[in-house]
């Protein structure tokens, strides 16, 4: 039977178990997670929060990951301005970055979300409103949702992947993992 840890990992930690060759060693997943042979399907940059998905299953890993199985990938994102339907709607048929358009998303606004404070804060503007929207994509390109917002003029501020197909981050605070069954 497949393994199958999903993990909330905090802002600022690598999404790998070592950093060597770094003077200054960075937190990473080893500081949280001490079970032998999972490794990550997917990443999560170190500036991005949120679910994490790892097993011990190669293939699992990889329908996981590749973006060929358009596997859903959820995101609350907290962006600077107010987004409107234009940029939504922008967002919906899919953006043109600098390495070619991407796919639709799914995207909608919503509410500030009731989630755990991040460490350290975002910087507050006082003069710039905030919102919040859930986007979901079906691949993962480097750093995506940042580029997809920012290129309809609204960059991210905060970045907290939710959902990967039917797993979820709910109920886990920040650090902390839980074994599930492989879907």
């Amino acid at each position: 039977m497949s393994r199958v840890i999903l993990f909330n990992k905090p802002y600022g930690v690598l999404p790998q178990f070592t950093d060597r060759g770094t003077v200054s060693p960075r937190p990473t997943l080893s500081v949280f997670i001490d079970v032998a042979h999972v490794y990550p399907a997917g990443r999560l940059d170190r500036d991005s929060e949120g679910l994490l998905l790892l097993t011990d299953d190669g293939a699992l890993q990889a329908r996981i990951a590749d973006p060929r199985y358009k596997l859903p990938k959820t995101y609350l994102v907290q962006v600077e301005g107010e987004i409107g339907d234009v940029a939504l709607d922008l967002l919906r048929r899919g953006v043109t970055l600098n390495d070619g358009p991407t796919r639709p998303a799914e995207a909608v606004s919503i509410a500030p979300p009731d989630l755990w404070p991040r460490d350290p804060p975002i910087r507050v503007r006082q003069a710039i409103p905030d919102s919040w929207l859930r986007l979901t994509i079906r691949e993962g390109r480097n750093r995506q949702v940042r580029r997809m917002t920012a290129a309809v003029g609204h960059p991210t501020l905060r970045l907290v992947r939710w959902q990967v197909g039917d797993w979820t981050v709910e109920g886990l605070e920040p650090g902390a993992w839980r074994e599930v069954n492989a879907a």
